[in-house]
């Protein structure tokens, strides 16, 4: 079996040079393009997919590319960074724009494709900025198709693959041939795969030589070879300039590995077969195989295990809405690997709710949160004060600046977050909203029980309004033991939001808090303990997995049982915070002290912190400045007796 020589000891394994852009799918699936009214931004690319993937499949990846110096580059450069990619070699351009492409899913068959290319940024790729030091600590370069089509981004191709020759990097070429970027098509016609011509097949065999595997689907194995019609025919001329292993890929079917000499018949080949699977969109499929193919082959393992991972990236992913942000994590190949999936990939919840979870995101230890996401409480201190409610958007922006200011005083950068509601707080919440914080956002209407949503009688279409960063926050007065037709019909209310955020995105925290006419007068504090136990236990038997749970404290031996109980249910998940309930600063310091337990990551505080400088604020007794010091005070008094009692 012909092994691939593949150098150890780099600081990379992976780095991908090609094509880095914005895709941009219509969301209304079985719609012509000319209709579509709605699209999902993706981070794009044949090469930016790969290493988006490697990156989630666990390798070092880098990236080299070029994006605009605009907002559009931004975001790519960032979704990069986010999954664990090197851009340092991403170069930004200041002239021309990031890439674009925009995407249709008629039927299973039909994918109108349009490349916003003119001129743009990646295609610009500067063949005097590829770095060769760089190059030469990376195990492997892929460079894919694309990136031979023009003069230019050959010169950058050509210089990488010196580079790489020099230091025994691994050359890799997926052929990924678009005729369109080839200028073989009207621009309309994106979807087409495969158009024989003699100019691109000399100018890939002329490239060819430099490269030590091939990826390949049949149809770009017969540009590279040249001879329509007869893939043996075309693989064979192939080989004939260069010795290059060879994967070609057969779609459902699989994949085949052919090293040397070229077989008879491609059936002769070895062969690792396909996953069958509803394809919903086709494109990306490719990336992901390449993705999933050197993720095996850079940990060591031979074509057949490698090819096995490779089969179910691609599989996964054309089962999915995106390119890039449908590549499975580590846990979501585990899980399919591990014989109890569901054959069809969109109604298997357990690989949703991993591929959910498990993919990279941001990350909050220990959230010390300020919360002002209430409107009832705002609209009574109002009326206590003799003001006009007309006041209360400027008190909430004025939180805000409590906020920051104690995120500067005690360094709680990643860790500073707000509760700012959408009426009173719409202006509060833009101006915490971008800026790195963790940032919940209400659904409920105030006091409602049975539950309803403010506002909208459609929660979901709601949250397609919502940046994706906020945090769905549900407050729902709930207990097991409520008569029949209120339970079912809040629990109703909880499957509406909860399929609306696994369709929006947007991550979910519930809130709970049992009734208190619901409440035995004697021993309140166990009963209440005892009540939310049941309540989360309850709500994970109807099939909820919240990202967060926000709980009232309890003793120290009811937060181990609800952390066995996470852990039994939803390992995913991020965990509990503190509420207050106006709870005396004193009283919520000793709640702390009871909730040693890792389960609990931080507190989301309000009433407590702003309820009497808020009222003395709006009676004009205290100026702005007087406002945010002291509640700034109150919140960093809590943020000290919170890291104070969780070293």
């Amino acid at each position: 079996m012909h092994t691939l020589n593949i150098p150890e000891g780099r600081r990379h394994d992976l780095a991908c040079l090609g094509r880095l852009a914005v895709d941009l799918y219509a969301q209304q699936i079985g719609s012509r393009l000319e209709d579509a009214t709605s699209f999902s931004r993706y981070l794009g690319g044949s090469s930016a997919n790969i290493a988006f993937g490697a990156a989630r499949l666990g390798l070092r990846a880098a990236m080299i590319s070029r994006v605009g110096d605009e907002q559009m580059g931004r975001f790519l450069v960032e979704a990069l960074q986010r999954e664990g990619c090197d851009v340092s070699q991403v170069q930004v351009d200041a002239q021309r724009l990031t890439a674009l492409v925009l995407l249709g899913i008629k039927d299973r068959d039909t994918f109108p494709l349009l490349f916003y290319r003119e001129n743009c940024a990646d295609m610009a790729l500067d063949a005097a900025r590829i770095d060769g030091d760089f190059i030469a600590q990376c195990r492997a370069l892929l460079i894919t198709g694309t990136h031979l089509s023009t003069p230019t981004v050959q010169a950058a191709s050509v210089a990488a693959l010196d580079h790489a020759a020099r230091h025994g990097v691994l050359r890799v070429l997926d052929i990924d041939y678009r005729p369109v970027l080839w200028g073989l098509t009207q621009r309309g016609e994106g979807a087409n795969r495969f158009v024989p011509d003699a100019a691109v097949t000399g100018r890939l065999q002329a490239m060819l030589p430099r490269f030590d595997l091939l990826i390949g689907t049949e149809e770009e194995f017969l540009i590279a070879g040249g001879v329509p019609g007869d893939l043996m025919a075309s693989l064979r001329a192939v080989r004939g300039v260069t010795a290059a292993a060879m994967v070609v890929k057969l779609g459902a079917a699989g994949c085949c590995f052919i090293p040397g000499a070229v077989p008879r018949r491609i059936d002769d080949a070895p062969t690792v077969r396909g996953e069958r699977v509803e394809v919903l969109n086709v494109l990306g499929a490719g990336d992901a195989f390449a993705a999933g193919l050197l993720a095996g082959l850079l940990r060591g393992q031979g074509f057949e295990a490698a090819a096995r991972l490779a089969n179910a990236c691609g599989a996964i992913v054309v089962s999915r809405h995106a390119c890039s942000a449908a590549m499975p994590t580590p846990a979501e190949l585990d899980h399919w690997f591990g014989g109890s999936r569901n054959p069809k990939v969109d109604a298997d919840t357990r690989l949703a709710h991993l591929h959910r979870t498990t993919a990279a995101r941001a990350q909050w230890p220990s959230p010390a949160v300020l919360a002002f996401d209430h409107r009832a409480q705002f609209a009574e201190l109002a009326r206590e004060a003799g003001t006009d409610e007309s006041r209360l958007p400027r008190l909430k922006q004025l939180l805000v600046d409590a906020t920051a200011r104690v995120e500067q005083s005690h360094a709680l950068q990643g860790r500073v977050g707000v509760l700012i509601d959408g009426s009173y707080g719409s202006d509060a919440l833009a101006a915490a909203t971008g800026r790195g914080w963790w940032v919940g956002r209400p659904v409920e209407l105030p006091l409602s029980r049975p539950l309803r949503f403010d506002g909208t009688l459609s929660i979901g279409s709601q949250l397609a309004q919502w940046p994706i960063e906020q945090t769905v926050k549900c407050l729902v007065y709930y207990h097991p033991d409520d008569p029949a037709p209120l339970r079912l019909e809040q629990e109703s209310r909880l499957g509406e939001l909860w399929e609306a955020t696994r369709a929006s995105g947007h991550e979910l925290l519930l809130e709970l808090i049992p009734p208190a006419d619901k409440l035995p007068a004697e021993d309140t504090d166990n009963a209440r303990d005892a009540v939310v136990l049941r309540s989360v236990e309850r709500l994970y038997n109807l099939g909820f997995r919240p990202e967060w749970w926000k709980l009232s404290p309890m003793a120290p031996a009811a937060w181990d049982r609800l952390a066995q109980l996470v852990a039994e249910r939803d390992p995913q998940c991020r965990g509990v915070v503190i509420l207050g309930l106006n709870q005396p600063l004193a009283q919520l310091v000793r709640g702390f002290a009871a909730a040693t337990n890792p389960i609990v990551k931080g507190f989301m505080v309000g009433r407590t912190l702003w309820v009497v400088p808020g009222l003395r604020w709006l009676r004009q007794e205290i100026d702005d400045e007087a406002l945010v010091g002291e509640v700034a005070g109150h919140f960093a008094e809590l943020v000290e007796a919170w890291d104070g009692s969780h070293p």
